[in-house]
């Protein structure tokens, strides 16, 4: 039976995993949280808490390694961990896969990067993005190990979407000149990853995004436009109340290319732009009955 071990079961690892499972994969995820992980064994996912279990005898088990942890300022939480275990094993695995941010590329000044682009982070994340890419990569060409980078853009998708705070009146169009980004849909990181299993190509590098990067104001007025609200307050980046860690995604603005995924992998995205994206999300929510208080 394929296995697929999943370090750091988070929202896209979870998607991935529903979509393997119904392909008849055995999914191991490994979190934190016991009340997660609980979660994890109801949906048929065999959960290990780690750190802290006992990681070895599932990485004997594994065909296939998707890591999904975040890295700081330590290095990858994995390697730091099992970089001898995982580089010993190297020859049982059909494919590994390391979910990355296109924050490794820095800010272009709404320019186009693909994969070929010079790294150039402008954040702390985005610097221990590249780190973390590194080592995967030496791991790759020091024991053989078959990784695949995925870059992923910004992710939305059901419970990821403007819409809780269009309805409750504290969305805002924040502003700034010339700001674009790239997003995706967790439904399609979801295929791009499955895609690459069917066909591995070790060392391959992918960006996934969809096909119309975006001013964020946009998507906030389409958002509203659907729910048939008044347009959100538009407010100057440069005056407008936010926290650190939301300023700091303004640092950069760059559109992303995705030629690579739609040509090499063959994918045809379910949600190419946020227009269809969000119009998913709304149709799903609409469909799903309310919940009981």
């Amino acid at each position: 039976m394929k296995t697929l071990l999943i370090f750091g079961f988070g929202y896209s690892a979870r998607t991935i995993a529903a979509d393997l499972q119904k392909d008849g994969w055995r999914i191991i995820g490994t979190t934190r949280s016991a009340r997660k992980a609980a979660e994890m064994q109801a949906n048929g996912v065999e959960a290990i808490l780690w750190p802290g279990g006992d990681i070895l005898p599932a990485l004997d088990q594994a065909t296939h390694l998707l890591v999904s942890t975040a890295p700081d300022e330590n290095g990858d939480p994995v390697l730091a961990e099992l970089r001898a275990e995982i580089a010993e094993r190297a020859g049982q695995f059909a494919w590994v896969g390391y979910l990355s941010t296109t924050a490794v590329y820095g800010n272009r000044d709404g320019g186009w990067v693909d994969e070929t682009s010079e790294l150039r982070p402008a954040t702390r994340r985005g610097e221990w993005r590249v780190a973390a890419e590194n080592a995967w990569r030496d791991l790759h060409k020091t024991a053989g190990l078959p990784v695949h980078i995925f870059r992923l853009a910004g992710i939305y998708g059901p419970g990821r979407g403007p819409f809780a705070k269009v309805r409750a009146g504290t969305a805002r169009r924040i502003v700034k000149d010339g700001q674009v980004f790239s997003r995706t849909h967790v439904e399609d990181i979801s295929q791009v990853v499955r895609a690459s299993v069917l066909q591995p190509a070790p060392g391959a590098i992918y960006n996934v995004c969809d096909n119309d990067p975006a001013p964020p104001q946009e998507v906030i007025a389409e958002a509203a436009r659907l729910l048939h609200l008044p347009l959100p307050e538009a407010v100057d980046f440069e005056t407008a109340e936010m926290t650190p860690m939301a300023r700091s995604f303004y640092a950069e603005s760059k559109k992303v290319s995705n030629r690579k995924i739609l040509e090499e992998l063959g994918v045809t995205l379910k949600y190419p732009d946020y227009r269809s994206g969000l119009r998913a999300l709304l149709a799903t929510e609409t469909a799903e009955p309310p919940t009981k208080g």
